[in-house]
């Protein structure tokens, strides 16, 4: 009981997946970033359809830092706001001003690849941990986004 969190999870394994939600805060948080810049610069023939989408990602994106970092709270640990923190744990590169809806979309798709192996990572940590709230959340993160793959991904393949 020495040795447990106020949650019941060993403490050096909440340390762990506070460290690694810590890392996808700060993905979640560029790419947030990154998509508010698609969605004011984005310009040309599917301007309409890409500045709605790219607003119900963001959308969607800053609910699920707010969801990332009550998490870490919840494991004991202090999640970061700062973006200099950020930016060296992150694998989602900042983008530059983009306008091109096609440059955009594939720049989403990345970030999503990026964040989708660390939630996988997050998830087998998670789960050796007996860790059913961030198993949880991970999965269901994991599930939404795949779909959002696909259909970013269907999105590029239009003629």
């Amino acid at each position: 009981m020495k040795n447990l969190n106020s949650i019941g999870l060993h403490q050096d394994k909440a340390e762990e997946l506070a460290n690694k939600l810590n890392e996808l805060l700060a993905n979640y948080s560029i790419f947030y970033q990154n998509t508010r810049g698609f969605h004011w610069n984005i310009k040309g023939e599917k301007f309409f359809e890409l500045h709605l989408k790219f607003e119900e990602l963001y959308n969607d994106l800053i609910l699920k830092i707010d969801e990332v970092a009550e998490r870490i709270l919840t494991l004991g640990h202090t999640p970061s706001h700062k973006y200099t923190d950020y930016l060296g744990k992150t694998g989602v590169k900042e983008s530059d001003q983009i306008s091109d809806g096609k440059k955009a979309v594939e720049e989403i798709l990345a970030a999503f690849k990026t964040i989708i192996l660390k939630q996988r990572e997050i998830l087998e940590i998670a789960s050796e941990a007996n860790d059913e709230g961030t198993s949880a959340l991970m999965s269901d993160y994991i599930r939404e986004q795949e779909k959002l793959v696909w259909m970013y991904s269907a999105h590029l393949n239009e003629k």
